[in-house]
């Protein structure tokens, strides 16, 4: 039986508080697949659901939040702005957009999805109006390195309370994390399996045996115990359950130091200085 992760939040650089695990729609196929991923998800416990608007699945990510039963209160939704859509007006457009399709009156946190160079300081600053007016609770950014950091809050009003970047034990953004941590801003994980491509590592292997789990539940395991906020995505409805089963079981200081030390720096996703989208 999964514990309810809403005994599992953190609580945020305003007070709001964010399920520490929530479901990734990234590349969840508009319709069926993301409504039903979005459903199920809620159905296990889950309560924060992260999309975006270049995933194009907010509306069946909307629908199955009306149609859970479950009160919106209780639910924390992310989305976030394009890079497309940057620059102050646009991102106000785009924000209303995003609304629409989701059919929701708010949203929980809303997130500059790139740190697209000389657009996400007019960008943030319409994120900023978004929250003094009511229309999001919480605002933040995405994939936003130290440097990109320290040039948003030379003009910011508001700390952003998210960075949410890709982050797995072959990129454990350890220089970015204390950063983050040093100003108040919580790292969000995404892509947190890495796609996988590492679960065969003997060390996971052993760790998961000891437990009975698997190698993704003791990574997503590992970001709980580190403070990092996580959201593995998943369509598949079994895999959705596993991933919620991470509450029953600690690692020991050695499991987490030994899963530290696989760290790489390496991407699976672009470099947040140097993409071209």
């Amino acid at each position: 039986m999964a514990i309810n992760q809403l005994q599992n939040t953190v609580t945020l650089n305003n007070g709001v508080k964010m399920p520490q695990l929530g479901l990734g729609v990234y590349k969840a196929q508009e319709g069926k697949e993301a409504e039903s991923a979005v459903s199920h998800a809620i159905k296990t416990g889950y309560r924060s659901i992260d999309t975006a608007a270049v995933y194009q699945n907010e509306e069946s990510v909307g629908k199955a939040v009306r149609e859970s039963g479950i009160p919106r209160e209780d639910l924390f939704i992310t989305t976030k702005v394009w890079n497309s859509d940057q620059g102050y007006d646009s991102t106000l457009q785009a924000f209303e957009t995003s609304l629409t399709k989701l059919g929701l009156d708010y949203v929980d946190l809303y997130l500059v999805h790139w740190p697209v160079p000389g657009k996400y300081k007019e960008t943030y600053k319409a994120l900023e109006k978004l929250y003094k007016d009511g229309r999001v609770r919480v605002i933040g950014v995405s994939n936003f390195q130290p440097h990109h950091l320290d040039d948003l809050l030379a003009d910011a009003e508001i700390v952003p309370a998210v960075n949410q970047v890709e982050l797995h034990p072959l990129l454990s953004q350890q220089p970015l994390r204390e950063y983050c941590s040093s100003k108040g801003i919580y790292v969000e994980a995404w892509s947190p399996l890495a796609r996988g491509g590492f679960f065969d590592d003997p060390v996971l292997q052993k760790i998961a045996a000891k437990y009975g789990k698997s190698p993704a539940q003791v990574i997503l395991r590992w970001d709980i115990q580190h403070n990092i906020i996580t959201i593995p995505k998943s369509v598949t409805p079994s895999r959705i359950e596993e991933n919620m089963q991470i509450f029953d079981f600690e690692l020991t200081p050695d499991e987490m130091a030994m899963i530290d030390a696989m760290n790489k720096d390496e991407r699976t996703g672009a470099d947040p200085d140097n993409f071209n989208f």
